[in-house]
């Protein structure tokens, strides 16, 4: 897996039809998306349910690049080789959700995933900046976690500061919650350069009618490339 830092487009398929997540996993991957984006909810952690290991595991087949899984639950240690095992190639944890951040980087690694640590809008960047030598991305809720199509909230200064952080480090910045074509300038300038975008690639489209996918996906991505280098 070659880092670097071109914007990359990640529809999470939580915006899917869940009926049809294999067709619908290989569908966006025909129309260009880079990743694919996993959120998974327990209804503890976050207000909702989505789904678990057997479901990556399910789609895996169907999915030839990388699939990106975010857990939004609490706690996180007991389920990490069981989403490594389902072929997550990244697994994000939120700093939010145990006390032992650090031990779950960690063990992400371990069981031979990429390590994601997520913030929620209201955490400050300091909170991982003792974590970025063991950490692999870093995603930053637009959202307060929970649902998909909420109304994005601007986080610019927390993605300036964590690029700063970063420095050279090979540390992706992550956004997830409401990125679109109006939003997507705003965080790709602040230094983001992975976009997971729902119902703004979903919409308008399907297995039957994909094009829309490609569409909302080049959409998004013109709108954001050229504005970091």
């Amino acid at each position: 897996m070659t880092f670097d830092r071109s914007i990359k487009i990640a529809p999470s398929i939580l915006a899917a039809d869940f009926a049809n997540f294999g067709a619908e996993c290989e569908a966006i991957e025909a129309q260009g998306a880079d990743w694919v984006h996993v959120d998974v909810m327990d209804g503890h952690f976050v207000p909702n349910i989505s789904f678990g290991p057997t479901t990556c595991a399910a789609i895996r087949p169907h999915i030839k690049g990388i699939m990106d899984v975010h857990l939004m639950i609490a706690p996180v240690d007991p389920y990490i080789d069981a989403f490594a095992n389902a072929g997550a190639d990244f697994i994000t944890a939120h700093v939010e959700a145990g006390a032992h951040i650090h031990r779950t980087l960690q063990a992400i690694r371990g069981a031979g995933a990429k390590a994601g640590v997520a913030l929620n809008p209201g955490t400050p960047a300091s909170a991982v900046e003792h974590l970025l030598d063991i950490t692999d991305l870093v995603c930053v809720m637009t959202v307060n976690p929970g649902f998909g199509g909420q109304k994005f909230i601007d986080m610019s200064d927390k993605i300036k500061t964590l690029r700063a952080m970063i420095g050279d480090r090979p540390i992706h910045i992550e956004i997830d919650g409401g990125v679109d074509v109006n939003t997507a300038p705003t965080v790709a300038q602040a230094g983001a350069d992975v976009l997971v975008a729902g119902s703004a690639v979903f919409r308008g489209g399907s297995v039957s009618n994909p094009g829309p996918y490609g569409d909302n996906i080049r959409a998004i991505r013109e709108a954001a490339t050229g504005v970091y280098v």
